[in-house]
């Protein structure tokens, strides 16, 4: 069973930072590629990154280019995200999203992971 935690969400200034964490249990963490998803009042959910199994593979939405970094410690079955230049239009619930079964690509679709966490909400007031 595999279970996903976020931890790390809040609220924040507009140019602020914070760094979301993910952990997980039940799983043989290496194997498994993660990402995150935001989903804000009223929208969709939506891709914000992702990471491959060893973590040498991100990619990232265009909102969060150059300023959120995903990383991963296999060794803490943790994947995070570094998020930095926080705008108000950050402000969502920001999910973190796991699977192994695609071996080709790091999916960057929701409907591409099978798990998910509870949510954090990340807050970034103007």
């Amino acid at each position: 069973q595999v279970h996903l935690v976020e931890s790390g969400g809040g609220l924040v200034q507009a140019g602020g930072s914070l760094r979301l964490s993910c952990a997980a249990s039940g799983v043989t963490w290496k194997t498994y590629y993660g990402g995150w998803f935001r989903q804000a009042p009223g929208k969709e959910r939506e891709f914000v990154a992702a990471i491959s199994y060893s973590g040498s593979i991100q990619h990232y939405a265009d909102s969060a280019k150059g300023r959120f970094t995903i990383s991963r410690d296999n060794a803490k079955s943790t994947v995070y995200l570094q998020m930095s230049s926080l705008e108000p239009e950050d402000t969502a619930v920001y999910y973190c999203a796991a699977d192994s079964q695609n071996t080709l690509v790091v999916p960057i679709t929701p409907s591409e992971y099978r798990y998910w966490g509870q949510g954090t909400q990340v807050t970034v007031s103007s």
